[in-house]
């Protein structure tokens, strides 16, 4: 039963769940959700109107620790990132259990103390000589810091959430007809013909400016959008309880003298709090600041011209950013790009003799005249013709005739016929598998959205920033 019970969470379908569930925390507990700000919360997450609290991850913790080797512990230990990562699996695991739990629950299952006794008699760790060993039980509740109170209350909660889970793990057999279908569509071949029309071929002089001019017209250079930004940073690492609070108190100070009517540079200096300015960039080429994370800049540029940011916790301490210019994207002036456009335009009028002269290629094929300079190969999904041609052959039907347009080239393609693959035992079992484990991920991934959306799922990002810094 123990092995069980720590092994629950490692079975596909809780992992399943718990990869799926990251995004739910992406929704819920990224943003800066803190329950009413009240001092001494001590709530981490909540589940539906079900809570976890610190201790209780704190306990998982420790039994997740104790699975591990000495070395595996250090490098949690001594790496900030893997300790996170820990961190965040206990919390996913957590989650994922409660949301099942609560639905248990909600649909009025129950798990009686005589089914727990006889789980924990009848378990294999605690056999000694065919018998129960309450040597061994004990020694377990030691080395785990469980009570026998929370030991059964954690067998409850495990048989629980199998009565809600269970039925997932069932497969959902997968017709015949199916899997050969999708095993003639991933190995059938083309027999094809095709002929290939370089852009390269074709030679064009240099273009008037009129020419350029037209050119341009239709291939306009836009210049993105543009912000200049300003922002206060009052320093601290707020991993440090002290250091948090005096750096929000003075956050806070900062916040009234900008709705005083201060400027961003004078609260800063009231405060003596650091104050930057950033000429205007776009959102993809950032200048090098450690406090333009993807988060905020995405912020930025979600802002209105001459407004400030609600107060940001970030890992240098709290921020405050001002929107300070906003420049609309527009087109550049045609004498600024002048000379940078005539290589686009030779390449354009390349494209456009190469695209005539496929034309005419594939007027001849239609009217039954055999392709001039063609390739005749047998092709598969991934091999024996230019990736462009092979995409189209297996979207075209048997017998066609087409332009193909390429990065640098168009092709002149007929599909001669479709080859079937001869049926490979081993590979349609592996098909078959996959389509298993597909089907299995789509109910589990519709499960998992049903059950967030019943039981939502809330971070207390104040207490668990805290809590994994220590």
């Amino acid at each position: 039963m123990l092995e069980y019970l720590r092994n629950a969470a490692e079975k596909p379908l809780a992992k399943i769940l718990i990869g799926i569930l990251t995004f739910s925390f992406v929704g819920w507990g990224v943003a800066e959700w803190i329950f009413g700000n009240v001092a001494g919360n001590n709530t981490l997450i909540r589940v539906g109107d079900s809570d976890i609290s610190v201790e209780q991850f704190n306990l998982q913790k420790s039994h997740e620790l104790a699975k591990m080797s000495r070395e595996q512990q250090r490098e949690i230990y001594s790496n900030a990132t893997k300790q996170r990562a820990f961190s965040d699996m206990i919390l996913q695991k957590m989650a994922v259990r409660r949301m099942s739990e609560n639905h248990a629950k909600k649909l009025g299952f129950v798990v009686t103390d005589t089914k727990i006794a006889t789980e924990i008699r009848t378990s294999p760790e605690f056999q000694s000589n065919g018998h129960f060993s309450a040597i061994l039980f004990d020694k377990l509740l030691i080395d785990n810091g469980y009570t026998e109170s929370s030991y059964a209350d954690a067998i409850r909660n495990d048989i629980l959430s199998s009565y809600v889970l269970g039925a997932l793990n069932i497969d959902v057999p997968v017709p015949m007809f199916a899997a050969r279908a999708e095993y003639n569509a991933r190995n059938a071949q083309r027999q094809i013909e095709y002929a290939t029309v370089k852009f390269d071929d074709f030679k064009v002089g240099d273009p008037t400016d009129d020419q350029l001019r037209d050119f341009y017209a239709k291939n306009p250079h836009v210049i993105p959008e543009h912000r200049a930004v300003s922002y206060i940073l009052v320093p601290a690492d707020l991993s440090k309880p002290d250091e948090y609070d005096s750096a929000y108190t003075t956050a806070q100070h900062v916040e009234d003298d900008i709705f005083a009517g201060e400027t961003m540079k004078q609260a800063a200096s009231n405060n003596k709090a650091r104050y930057v300015t950033i000429p205007a960039f776009a959102i993809d080429k950032r200048p090098v600041d450690k406090v333009l994370t993807d988060t905020i800049v995405n912020k930025i540029f979600a802002m209105d011209e001459g407004t400030e940011s609600e107060l940001i916790e970030t890992k240098y301490g709290f921020v405050i950013f001002r929107v300070d210019n906003v420049i609309p994207a527009h087109n550049a002036e045609f004498a600024d790009v002048k000379n940078s456009l005539i290589a686009g335009w030779r390449r354009d009028q390349q494209r456009t003799q190469a695209y005539i002269r496929a034309n005419e290629l594939l007027s001849g094929l239609n009217n039954g005249t055999v392709l001039s300079d063609k390739r005749s190969v047998v092709v598969t999904r991934a091999s024996g013709a230019p990736v462009d041609v092979l995409v189209a052959t297996f979207r075209g039907k048997e017998g066609a005739n087409s332009i193909v347009p390429g990065s640098d080239a168009f092709y002149v393609l007929h599909i001669a016929k479709a080859v079937l693959p001869i049926e490979n035992p081993a590979k349609m079992d592996d098909i078959r598998a996959e389509m298993k484990n597909m089907q299995k991920r789509e109910i589990s991934d519709d499960y998992n959205s049903f059950l967030n959306r019943k039981y939502p799922i809330k971070v207390n990002t104040k207490n668990y920033n805290h809590l994994i810094s220590k």
